[in-house]
């Protein structure tokens, strides 16, 4: 078994190729943490702070990535607000290649030797069927709290962009790219947007390096006061087509005005004009958080896969 070995660069773009591929056999397969955008996006805004508490394996047949484990180990995250949040136990996001099932075995056993004595957590798709035979095998039970009424599990959607409504925004407010609106401006927007966010200028940097960003494809609103109001940033996955929203966000003073609704559909624009025919969002899935996946709803986003947790506890090392 290899040993403990951390997450660059080169592994997040051999992830994303894979990504890519598993796309466009089943995306279904794809869970909310191994998306071409999401991987970017995690990897971009965490490497610097957090990159010491990112081992990883990947696996290939002959020269092409087949599978890949990425853990997230315990770490402290220090918050804009200034509160600290302790994670003490470990997460995990995979991929394997529908080709390749039985390496789940391998996966799971790899997870369980970097994170020996840890309380672990995994989310794969509630269409990884025979991956999720071989969790219980290994001792993984479904995470009760996650899938409460309140619970943080989440759900893929998506829609084709063959039509796409015209965006309205409210007088005064108009569309900005972070191209435009420049880097301080897209910080701030998201900072503002999830208050509790580690977000940093820093972070930002390193997601503009990541395979696949693009600042005319990072929307910002801006409002007549000259406040970033809601921004996203679009993920264009050229090799299948689609573009991924990823993160979605909206200044608190300036929610319900219609401003992310109309910030996506002038995204969904955008991205048709990039040569993009498809479009994904994630949410949180429990009936106890219905806002966003109404929001996605209303602009013609349906469910096409959901995560099923897991959790296994902690035990003597």
């Amino acid at each position: 078994m290899t040993g403990f070995e951390l997450l660059t660069d080169a592994d997040v773009r051999l992830m994303q190729g894979l990504a890519q591929r598993v796309t466009a056999l089943r995306p279904e397969l794809i869970s909310a943490g191994a998306s071409y955008g999401e991987l970017a996006w995690v990897w971009g805004q965490g490497k610097a702070a957090y990159g010491s508490t990112f081992p990883r394996r990947l696996w290939f047949s002959g020269d092409e990535l087949v599978a890949w484990g990425w853990a997230f180990l315990p770490r402290r995250v220090r918050r804009n607000d200034g509160s600290v949040a302790e994670v003490t136990g470990a997460s995990l996001s995979y991929q394997i290649h529908p080709d390749h099932p039985d390496l789940i075995d391998e996966v799971i056993e790899w997870y369980d030797a970097v994170a020996a004595g840890l309380e672990r957590t995994a989310c794969p798709t509630s269409a990884e069927e025979f991956a999720l035979k071989r969790w219980a095998e290994h001792g993984y039970e479904a995470d009760a709290e996650e899938l409460a009424d309140t619970g943080s599990w989440t759900q893929l959607n998506q829609r084709d962009l063959a039509e796409v409504a015209q965006p309205a925004l409210p007088a005064g407010f108009r569309f900005r790219t972070a191209d435009e609106a420049g880097p301080q401006a897209a910080v701030r927007a998201h900072v503002d947007a999830w208050v509790r966010s580690a977000y940093t200028a820093q972070a930002y940097e390193d997601v503009r390096r990541t395979a696949g960003y693009r600042g005319d494809l990072h929307v910002l609103v801006e409002a007549p006061d000259g406040t970033m109001a809601s921004s996203t940033i679009m993920w264009f996955d050229e090799a299948n087509r689609t573009v991924e929203f990823e993160p979605v966000g909206t200044h608190p003073d300036y929610r319900r005005l219609g401003l992310a609704g109309a910030m996506m559909l002038h995204g969904m624009h955008l991205a048709r004009a990039a040569g993009a025919t498809h479009a994904t969002v994630v949410c949180l899935g429990a009936p106890g958080h219905p806002a966003a996946r109404g929001l996605y709803y209303g602009l013609g986003f349906r469910e096409l896969s959901r995560d099923a947790p897991l959790i296994k506890a902690a035990t003597a090392k």
